[in-house]
């Protein structure tokens, strides 16, 4: 008789456990750190010269291309493409560039916050944040470029998937793909040194770890996909993935958004999971409608955008406020301090601030769970989860469900 929960399932979460609750008591953060830090520092410092002779040929063009190309590949953006990509008929593609992301977006956030290297220092260099978002990801560390791994993991995926679900493409063709790839990731880097945002060593770290990734990602889709589909315990096998992915991050050295930012995606590939797991058959499945087809052409595509944006912003409204009521209500039952650095004005105050800046030199947030009872838990993450966890169960449950009811 098979078990209800497979035994690999207990063994990787097991697993993950294990490895958080050792690397917190052993520091190995810290470690890591103390020992990778000073040397990408010192390449910082010493790729100084060559930010500023690039930026000698500064032009308000150049400032606009390279500032314009940086929002296309952040993950705003992406949040944004990739509901319209589930929506178009493409949902294996769309699930698989979800989870890619999450998973770049984690790791590469990791690695920022464990070597917590600084970005080029302004003056001399001039950092151009032409939007809130880049405001923002210039307080992250800069080591390695996330924009550089993003880029390379992605656009190598769609390539991937090009090439996979169309074999006749002949071979000036894929010669030429190829190459204007390579051309816009080397934009991507070329620009985020030109804006200041990263030294050399920053890109060189997020091309190395993005084809690493790629190069992994490209192994394992088909069993993810698999799992995703019609796997067995997949809801609660990530929603416990998930959960010890939060406590897994490690301690940067000073607060950073950095992990906001995989909180906020790591909600999304859980509500995206959830989602197509319980509907794949009805809504995801390799038949459905596809865009620039009879069966879904231009107009009804249109209204799928129309019903689909303001309802799941709807629904991320809604999840947000559900959450902030319903888990200080369930941490004060069990007994759990917790404080809130925004979203719920009843758990902040002058002494939570500067509790929420103190630097802790802990190797990661589990230990605080288990060895420092005292300190509170910020509230503000388990909202944050779900409320981006219900926006995207909504992109691909509740809305495919409104367009089976209004024939879109």
């Amino acid at each position: 008789m098979e078990s209800i929960i497979p035994t690999w399932q207990v063994s990787f979460l097991c697993g993950v456990l294990t490895w958080v609750v050792l690397s917190s008591m052993f520091n190995v953060t810290q470690k890591i750190r103390s020992s990778v830090q000073p040397w990408v520092s010192r390449r910082v410092i010493t790729g100084a010269p060559t930010i500023l002779q690039i930026q000698k040929y500064q032009h308000g063009f150049w400032d606009a291309l390279f500032s314009g190309i940086s929002c296309v590949v952040s993950v705003p953006f992406y949040t944004g493409f990739l509901p319209l990509l589930f929506w178009s008929g493409h949902g294996k593609l769309a699930r698989q560039m979800t989870l890619l992301m999450a998973f770049c977006d984690y790791s590469g956030n990791c690695i920022k916050d464990m070597v917590s290297a600084p970005r080029p220092k302004s003056p001399p260099i001039r950092i151009l944040t032409a939007t809130k978002d880049e405001k923002e990801n210039a307080l992250e560390y800069g080591f390695p470029s996330s924009h550089t791994l993003n880029t390379i993991c992605l656009s190598g995926y769609l390539l991937h998937y090009i090439f996979s679900y169309n074999e006749n493409i002949d071979a000036y063709y894929q010669v030429a793909t190829f190459m204007f790839v390579c051309l816009f990731v080397g934009l991507i880097g070329f620009g985020r040194i030109y804006l200041g945002m990263h030294s050399v060593i920053d890109i060189i770290g997020g091309l190395v770890l993005g084809l690493i990734i790629l190069a992994f990602w490209l192994c394992v889709h088909e069993y993810i996909d698999n799992f995703v589909t019609i796997g067995q315990n997949v809801t609660s096998f990530w929603i416990a993935l998930s959960f010890l992915l939060l406590f897994a991050y490690p301690t940067p050295e000073h607060p950073t958004p950095s992990f906001e930012y995989h909180t906020a995606f790591t909600g999304v590939a859980l509500g995206i999971v959830t989602g197509v797991q319980q509907t794949y058959n009805q809504f995801h499945h390799e038949n459905v409608s596809r865009l620039f087809t009879p069966e879904l052409t231009i107009p009804a595509f249109g209204g799928r955008i129309g019903i689909g944006i303001p309802t799941i912003l709807l629904v991320k409204f809604c999840s947000k406020a559900l959450a902030k009521w319903i888990l200080p209500i369930t941490a004060s039952a069990l007994g759990i301090p917790v404080r809130s650095s925004g979203y719920v004005v009843g758990l902040t105050g002058s002494s939570v601030v500067k509790k929420s800046n103190e630097v802790k030199p802990s190797g990661g947030y589990l230990q605080k769970m288990f060895f420092r009872r005292e300190d509170s838990f910020d509230v503000d993450t388990g909202i944050r989860l779900v409320q981006y966890a219900g926006l995207a169960w909504s992109v691909v449950d509740l809305v495919p469900s409104l367009f089976y009811q209004l024939n879109l």
